[in-house]
């Protein structure tokens, strides 16, 4: 051990040197001023970039819910455009694609029994209840007024009704001659469970109308024992049997039978009412409505039909239907015709909403049934079935699952399309089967509001591209014939 030198006063040992101090470690504090800096820099960019993708995803949505056919065939504030789509002429539409950029927005039914509130006019809440969600249905009280259903029905009164009648579509004889089907091949199309033998429901299911009159199962066994065609009278036909039974004996049968008016399909009055400029303004103040309804672009619900309105006197009714059928490939619709690329022998109509208003309180009857809604399956064969017709709404409209009573000033407003699941018009919902049952006692008016959709999505914009050109076509001779009065005048 290392000693100090030399002794000490008092002559004792000297101590021993201190051990040598260890060097003392100084925490030194790293500055963080660099690394908070960075993060407050990362942090303040990854906010303003959610901001910015927020944004643009509400323009996108806003944007597309308002302009639903894209900015290129935005016309919704021009006016008149049904009555000049019945205008347009019928040369081939260009093959112009279109960029599919468009979202139809749907309102959420929730649950059966969910009631919502929408504004449908300045100051004023409606309620709207989920009635189904297989159809989409609501109904809206009080959409219009006392003194507003009146007015609807003076106009029709006004303007004057005609029978309401569904007749066989004009030119279905020549199409079943253009598509040259054999008795055997007409025999399977119509043999659904393709058993070798046609039930009568199999029949009436295809076959329900002839002429705007009404079968019944026991019209069909009538017609069987008359033309004696069934003739082991078992109920149903073999294809031997149906071979005997040709169109035109069918015909002359029916017309020995005679027709009642309980025998047709619908029994009623209707007519037409424009809603475009220059129309009552009661009849334009329903259709904005229904656009703020439904938040549809305007442009769709003014190139739609005019106003339908009905008139049932008692034991009016109409046997339950589809307001829309479906639509295949060798289908086009009604409105939308003009732009297909091919000519077709198949249309129908393609209503994507209905919406229907109670112009008045029907004492007794009259409801509006949805003999299947929310139903688990939907087969159309067992619509007919332990002698229960459920088509039937003279007989049987206790028998479905749902019935809308008609209550002055009420809309009902129901999808008859589902969605494609990308934001445009997919399958037509078979679910959406409806009839107008029986009125017992008193009188029903009623008015319909179709909004007409093309769930092929080119032809729908080809067609408003035709409106468009066609509008501006008018407008730009109008502007001439003007100038041309104008300097007739000034040489006068």
């Amino acid at each position: 051990m290392t000693k100090f030198q030399g002794n000490t006063k008092d002559g004792t040992e000297p101590l021993p040197a201190p051990p040598p101090l260890a060097r003392e470690r100084i925490p030194v504090q790293k500055s963080s001023v660099c690394s908070r800096s960075y993060f407050m820099v990362v942090m303040v960019f990854f906010h303003v970039y959610i901001l910015n993708v927020i944004a643009l995803l509400l323009y996108v949505h806003y944007n597309n819910a308002s302009n639903a056919v894209g900015s290129d065939l935005d016309f919704t504030s021009r006016t008149n455009n049904h009555k000049i789509a019945e205008q347009l002429n019928t040369e081939p539409p260009s093959d112009t694609r279109f960029t599919r950029n468009v979202y139809l927005p749907r309102i959420e039914g929730i649950r059966v029994g969910h009631v919502q509130k929408v504004s449908l006019a300045p100051g004023k809440m409606h309620e709207m209840r989920t009635l189904s969600l297989k159809p989409l249905l609501f109904e809206i009280p009080d959409f219009l007024s006392e003194e507003e259903c009146a007015v609807v029905v003076r106009l029709a009164q006004l303007k004057g009704l005609t029978e309401s009648q569904v007749m066989v579509p004009e030119g279905q004889e020549e199409l079943s001659q253009q598509l040259n089907l054999s008795p055997e091949e007409i025999f399977h199309l119509l043999d659904l469970n393709q058993d070798g033998q046609l039930q009568p429901q199999e029949i009436l299911t295809h076959s329900r109308v002839r002429d705007g009159i009404w079968l019944t199962p026991e019209n069909l066994r009538e017609i069987y024992d008359g033309l004696k065609v069934d003739q082991d009278n078992n109920g149903v036909l073999s294809m031997e049997e149906f071979g005997q039974l040709n169109s035109d004996s069918f015909q002359r049968y029916l017309l020995q039978y005679g027709v009642k008016k309980s025998h047709l399909v619908r029994n009623s009055k209707h007519t037409w009412l424009y809603q475009g400029q220059g129309a009552h303004q009661v009849l334009r103040e329903l259709r904005n409505r229904v656009t703020r309804l439904t938040r549809l672009p305007p442009s769709l619900v003014e190139l739609s039909e005019p106003l339908q309105v009905v008139h049932y006197e008692q034991g009016g009714h109409y046997h339950a239907h589809h307001d829309s059928g479906p639509v295949y490939s060798d289908t086009v619709c009604t409105h939308t015709r003009v732009a297909a690329n091919t000519s077709s022998p198949f249309q129908t109509s393609c209503r994507y909403i209905t919406v229907l208003f109670y112009l008045n309180s029907v004492e007794e009857g009259g409801e509006t049934t949805f003999p299947v809604a929310d139903n688990r399956t939907f087969e159309e064969v067992s619509l007919i079935q332990n002698n229960v017709d459920l088509l039937d709404t003279r007989k049987h409209c206790d028998k479905g699952n749902l019935r809308v009573k008609p209550t002055k000033g009420t809309a009902v407003l129901w999808y008859n399309y589902l969605s494609d699941g990308k934001g445009w018009v997919g399958e037509q919902d078979e679910y959406s089967l409806h009839g107008g049952c029986i009125v017992t006692r008193g009188t029903k008016w009623i008015a319909n509001n179709w909004i007409n959709v093309d769930p092929d999505y080119q032809r729908q914009a080809r067609y408003q591209q035709l409106v468009l050109q066609q509008q501006e076509s008018q407008e730009r001779q109008q502007d001439m014939n003007a100038d041309e009065h104008t300097g007739n005048h000034q040489e006068l």
